[in-house]
């Protein structure tokens, strides 16, 4: 008797949790997950295989850990909320405690917003950290605001408006990872208006940036191509200044929200042409970076080409060995959940090559190792499959 296929057991996983969290209806999960109905149907079904990222966001959506939907059976892990924390929501609409009697200088403002960036980029648990700190900040920001726009100190005023500007950013973030794309156009349409506030030209140009992944992340095509309209406005006003390293690395920021806009269009050549032409010089010039937290440079392009390249439809034996080599950053980071993902995907391209192939064999091996009693049997059974158990 065959065992079941590896992808039916996780789209079944899928249904389960989406049945169990209010039986939600499948075009509500798939809009906020950003495909179609039809897309998710065919992953409970066994039909599709849903990438890293896809299957990250129908976790995050559904409220579990990503290892849950890996799992044969529930795992005792503690689960995600859909939305953002119910205290930062409450923060950016204004509902939440009353600013303290004085009010805080932008020298210290900075400092706890370039805290919480690091921690967002850096931490294992940042969406803890986030929801425990954010909405502090949040209520003492936009007190500082409030009381400096119409003081008498122009300086004290501009500072603490960009420092603003610096932390809509990081909310921008964090509500479309929550799934609050609602919020994030909020957030971002805050950091525009504080950029102009401070006439910090590239700080517009970032939250131009932020806007635009707000409108990618819609996946529409009219919110699409107006992320690219807006990004290239922005290309042309920082056009108007003096170069720098700042706005040298923002405005291949917005080249690179163009590229990927021209190719969720299936704009190929146009996104490979802007993205050799105009991203990659500006990164070289640039430098590996994370000016605006933009995390731009020649690595960022890099992986964009190759998105690029995988999306555009290559041969199946660039797919795989792509496939393989994200698998292989997973597994030096020891996020076995990812590894199994990757690996599991790749035996449904192409399961002779990976049962041929010597990295592929050494991750599983790794995994039987140290695998979670969660998805040990999946681990097991790919190993059985490959001939190594």
């Amino acid at each position: 008797m065959t065992s079941p296929s590896p992808n039916l057991s996780v789209g079944r996983t899928i249904r389960r949790y989406r049945q169990q969290k209010g039986d939600r209806p499948v075009a509500s999960v798939a809009g906020l997950c950003g495909i179609t109905p039809r897309y998710l149907h065919m992953i409970e079904e066994g039909k599709k295989v849903p990438s890293l990222d896809v299957l990250d966001r129908i976790a995050a959506v559904l409220g579990v850990p990503l290892a849950a939907l890996l799992a044969g059976e529930p795992i005792d892990h503690p689960s995600t909320p859909v939305s953002a924390a119910p205290a930062v929501a409450r923060a950016l609409l204004g509902s939440t405690r009353e600013p303290g009697p004085g009010v805080m200088d932008a020298v210290r403002l900075r400092e706890r917003v370039e805290r919480a960036w690091h921690s967002w980029q850096t931490s294992k648990d940042r969406f803890t950290q986030a929801a425990d700190h954010l909405p502090g900040l949040i209520t003492d920001v936009d007190d500082a605001v409030r009381r400096h726009r119409h003081g008498n100190d122009p300086r004290a005023r501009r500072e603490v408006l960009r420092v603003a500007a610096d932390l809509y950013g990081l909310l921008r973030s964090y509500c479309r990872r929550v799934g609050r794309l609602d919020l994030a156009l909020v957030v971002a349409d805050r950091a525009m208006q504080a950029a102009e506030e401070a006439d910090d030209p590239v700080r517009r140009a970032a939250a131009s940036w932020n806007l635009g992944h707000v409108l990618l992340a819609h996946n529409e095509p009219d919110a699409v191509e107006e992320a690219k309209e807006i990004a290239l406005q922005a290309v042309a006003h920082l056009h108007t200044l003096p170069a720098s390293t700042a706005s040298q690395a923002v405005e291949g920021a917005l080249e690179l929200v163009a590229v990927v806009s021209d190719a969720r269009r299936c704009n190929w050549p146009q996104a490979r042409r802007r993205l050799e032409q105009r991203a990659l010089p500006l990164a070289r010039t640039a430098g590996e970076g994370n000016i605006q937290w933009t995390v731009f440079g020649p690595t960022n392009v890099t992986l964009h080409a190759m998105s690029i390249e995988m999306l555009a439809g290559p041969s199946r034996e660039r797919q795989f060995t792509f496939g393989l080599e994200v698998a292989r950053c997973y597994h030096l980071r020891r996020d076995d959940a990812a590894v199994l993902v990757h690996l599991l995907s790749l035996e449904d391209l192409a399961p002779e090559d990976l049962s041929r192939s010597p990295a592929a064999r050494t991750m599983v091996q790794d995994l039987q190792l140290r695998v979670r009693p969660a998805f040990r049997r999946k681990v097991d059974d790919l190993a059985t499959r490959l001939q190594l158990a």
